[in-house]
């Protein structure tokens, strides 16, 4: 049997409809991921085949001002499900990096987050690889679903209620249907080796900005709305962006022998289910 933490989120909804019985879904209600003494308890009497961690902070912007609960989420939880489930396999994300690189992210360049969102998410790497017995680490980017709070509902909804819309241009990246992570991470756990520790990366396949994808998402949804690109600097966040977040995805592909589609098939699937 195994474990979805996060179960109520993008990834862990995608993961329900995949994994369906084989798998026991908990969110925060049912357990809290940050106190360590209530993980052990519930794992000792839990013999998981494996834990897939989808449970994240991932309100990017808050988590400035919030640093102590990030902190708590992203990098003690991870912590407590490695050192008492054993075997893990954890998300992560593209803030690991600066954003300052001309060529996709490789799983060994160096880390460099300029963010509390990315800092804590970087420490759960970390806590992971060193606690866990086996240990999958998946960094993703710009994930989306018809579930939950994400860029592609956000733009479907303005869309039909604006004329116009301004979208930052200078952030480039990779658009990723939460379903096709869903999928791949469901096809590589039979493959997992007992006492890996591994780090990927997986988005869908292709490059575009938020600019570019907010136009697609116009475009596939047909709303008439007109999106006008901007630079970050005129829409100011709490926490920096990375503006280059491509990741290479060579590694998982050739590890687990999976295909991924490109991204714009990826919001075809999702729009369909809306």
């Amino acid at each position: 049997m195994l474990l979805v933490t996060g179960a109520q989120g993008q990834l862990g909804t995608a993961l329900q409809s995949l994994l369906k019985e084989q798998a026991v879904y908990i969110d925060r209600n049912e357990l809290d991921l940050t106190d360590e003494a209530a993980v052990k308890q519930y794992l000792s009497a839990n013999d998981f085949e494996y834990i897939i961690n989808c449970a994240a902070y991932t309100a990017v912007d808050r988590a400035e001002s919030d640093a102590a609960n990030a902190a708590k989420v992203n990098a003690l939880a991870p912590l407590y499900l490695a050192k008492y489930g054993k075997r893990i396999v954890h998300i992560s994300t593209d803030y690991v990096f600066d954003g300052t690189s001309c060529r996709p992210y490789g799983e060994d360049d160096a880390t460099n987050p300029q963010s509390v969102y990315g800092k804590t998410k970087r420490e759960g790497e970390l806590n992971v690889l060193k606690n866990a017995a086996t240990a999958i680490i998946i960094r993703t980017a710009w994930l989306y679903s018809p579930h939950g709070g994400n860029f592609v509902k956000t733009m479907r909804r303005l869309g039909a209620e604006k004329e116009n819309l301004n979208v930052v241009f200078d952030q480039v990246g990779t658009p990723t249907n939460a379903y096709d992570l869903a999928e791949a991470i469901v096809a590589a756990l039979p493959q997992i080796r007992s006492g890996e520790k591994e780090i990927y990366h997986f988005t869908d396949e292709g490059v575009c900005s938020w600019y570019d994808f907010a136009c697609e998402i116009m475009e596939q949804s047909k709303l008439p709305c007109r999106i006008r690109p901007i630079e970050s600097k005129d829409y100011p966040t709490p926490a920096v962006r990375p503006h280059y977040s491509v990741l290479n995805k060579a590694k998982i592909k050739s590890r687990f022998n999976i295909e991924i589609p490109h991204w714009k098939e990826g919001l075809k699937k999702c729009l369909k289910q809306f």
